[in-house]
């Protein structure tokens, strides 16, 4: 008999793969076990988390190194932001609760290095501080450096404190924009700028078409900073009982940026560390314990199933079209928002807290109709922040009231656009040339690959006088203003919310809280309850429709596809621009389509 040489099988192919699949299947149902255990986590921490007990005798600190937005952010957003927790609205009314709170000593306010703060809201928290004071509560302020704003908002304090070797930059105000026409020459692109014949103060586009200010946008600017300027150092001359000649003075001179300088004009009363600070709360102040507002807002929830509420609408950033993510105007989240709140019955008024320096005409049109629409169900009354011009303000200009700051940059009504041309740019550069078939005389007239034909330019320029009659005449009706009345201060330019007041424009001066006043009494209202509208979602709901809203675009302006001819934006994010500039600028070149009704240029604040 022979030797049996058959060897012994292993594992099928087919066992082998079922293994696997089994072990894979195994892992990736534990990894979202995992993550589904830790997200449960997270939402159960935040929905339970009503912020630290408020012991009595507690000093509220207030940190304002960090920017804010108007509206507190939703979970997902922050999570995955830059950790900020508390909207400027609810900073503001934790102020407010705080001055009658037994439990709050006092306020303190910590400026660090840093205070990005524009004019707007440095003015709304400078009254909301105001208001505090009243209560006979002390306000205590420190900063290793105080910026312009950051001084204005602390001159309204009790005690103002500064780091030994720090700076106040008390030197006045002045602007400055970045232009854009040389680098784009080198770069072989023609811009052209298409605006009404009468727009001459619209300067948003010249950024792309001169190296210089124009002499009507240097006008409107040196009005404005003026206008500010003078308004900063009244306020702050009656809180520090300095005059606005000896203040002019401290500036020109530079008098008062030194430490030691500080103290001897009067800017500040004492230089320490913040250490010292505390020591003195405890030990003068009987201040215990100190309490972050963000900590202390949250003690603050209140039940928004009251019968009667006013609603507040926030439209923060680029007036943009559709919907996404991030501080931008969305068409169609503040449209949709604006007849929801009009619908509900509870909402017996609309609050629209407008801080945009503007953006795409037909998104702005699409606003203004929801908001007249809106009115005629129910009170809407504007709060103007920052900025509110151009789109911000045709969207606002007819609300049955409108409230702005002294310092809110508003008007600018106007439109223009600007086409850019880089076939030379593409030949020069790359050796590429391009070439066409038409079936028609205008087929291809609107490339961005070859130059404007004189029917294009005809078009576009009929285009933009015709939506500046519309935008007149929108702003005319909405403010019971003579159309030529209207014409007469537009025309593109900005103005100061106290200029605006004087011009009709605005109806009062003040901040939010202001707004939603006059809204009560607008709709006879006692006792109500102000809501955020429309309200956050809870974390798992806004995870669970990320993914549907991730498949658009972050910002509508971005599907230059989608249009024939790109239109080129304007550079800048208005007036609260700070940090990187250039980079913000460049970043928008080539991601707006459309008409654009926007304001533009930069206030140097620190």
């Amino acid at each position: 008999m022979g030797e049996n040489n058959t060897t012994k099988k292993g594992p099928s192919f087919g066992k082998i793969m079922l293994a696997s699949g089994i072990g894979t299947l195994i892992v990736l149902t534990v990894i979202g076990l995992f993550k589904l255990f830790v997200l449960l986590g997270i939402i159960g921490s935040l929905g339970s988390d009503s912020g630290a007990a408020v012991a009595d005798n507690s000093f509220l600190k207030i940190d304002l190194t960090k920017a804010v937005n108007e509206r507190t952010p939703g979970e997902l957003e922050s999570l995955m932001g830059d950790g900020s927790t508390l909207g400027f609205s609810d900073m503001l009314r934790s102020i407010t609760m705080a001055a009658g709170d037994k439990r709050v000593k006092g306020l303190y306010l910590y400026m660090g290095s840093q205070f990005p703060y524009s004019w707007g809201k440095s003015e709304e928290l400078r009254q909301a501080l105001k208001r505090f004071s009243d209560s006979e509560k002390p306000v205590l302020v420190y900063a290793n450096a105080y910026s312009q704003q950051g001084y204005f908002v602390a001159s309204v304090a009790d005690s103002i404190y500064l780091n030994p070797s720090g700076m106040v930059e008390f030197r006045g105000i002045g602007a400055e924009s970045m232009f854009f026409k040389q680098l784009l020459d080198r770069m072989a692109v023609k811009m052209t700028l298409v605006r009404p014949r009468s727009n001459s103060f619209k300067s948003a586009g010249e950024t792309y078409t001169m190296d210089h200010f124009s002499e009507a946008n240097r006008r409107q600017v040196r009005e404005y900073i003026a206008s500010i300027w003078e308004y900063a150092t009244a306020q702050i001359g009656e809180a520090r009982d300095i005059s606005t000649e000896r203040l002019n003075e401290i500036a020109d001179n530079l008098d008062g940026c030194l430490p030691e300088d500080a103290v001897k004009n009067g800017l500040v009363d004492r230089l320490c560390f913040e250490s010292d600070i505390r020591t003195t709360m405890n030990n003068t102040l009987d201040g215990k314990n100190v309490i972050d507002i963000v900590d202390y807002a949250k003690n603050l929830k209140t039940n928004i199933m009251d019968k009667q509420q006013i609603a507040v609408i926030y439209a923060e950033g680029d007036v943009v079209d559709g919907t996404g993510y991030g501080t931008a105007v969305y068409s169609d989240k503040i449209t949709k928002a604006l007849d929801a709140a009009a619908a509900d019955e509870k909402v017996k008024a609309i609050v629209l807290r407008v801080n945009s320096p503007g953006g795409q005409v037909t998104a702005s049109e699409i606003m203004t109709n929801a908001v007249m629409r809106a009115k005629e169900k129910k009170p809407i009354i504007v709060s103007m922040g920052d900025v509110a011009a151009s789109a911000g303000y045709e969207i606002s200009c007819n609300a049955n009231f409108i409230v702005a700051e002294p310092t809110t940059v508003t008007g600018s009504i106007g439109v223009f656009a600007t086409l850019p041309e880089i076939g030379g740019t593409l030949k020069k550069y790359l050796g590429i040339t391009t070439d066409t078939v038409n079936t028609n005389a205008n087929s291809t007239t609107l490339s961005v690959l070859r130059p404007l034909s004189p029917k294009v330019l005809e078009l576009m320029q009929r285009n933009v006088e015709e939506f500046y009659t519309v935008f007149v005449s929108r702003v005319a009706k909405g403010r019971g203003l003579d159309y030529d009345f209207v014409d007469s201060i537009a025309r593109g330019r900005v103005w100061t919310g106290r200029d605006a007041l004087k011009l009709g424009l605005v109806d009062a001066l003040g901040g939010l809280d202001d707004a939603i006043s006059i809204a009560a009494d607008s709709a006879g209202l006692d006792t109500y309850t102000v809501v955020d509208y429309p309200a956050s979602d809870d974390l798992l709901t806004e995870l669970m429709n990320s993914k549907k809203k991730s498949s658009g675009t972050i910002n509508a302006q971005s599907d230059i596809a989608a249009t024939p001819y790109p239109m080129v934006p304007t550079a800048g994010d208005g007036i609260w621009m700070s940090g990187n500039r250039m980079v913000q600028t460049l970043n928008r070149i080539c991601d707006t389509k459309g008409l654009q009704a926007r304001v533009e240029f930069f206030i140097i604040e620190n």
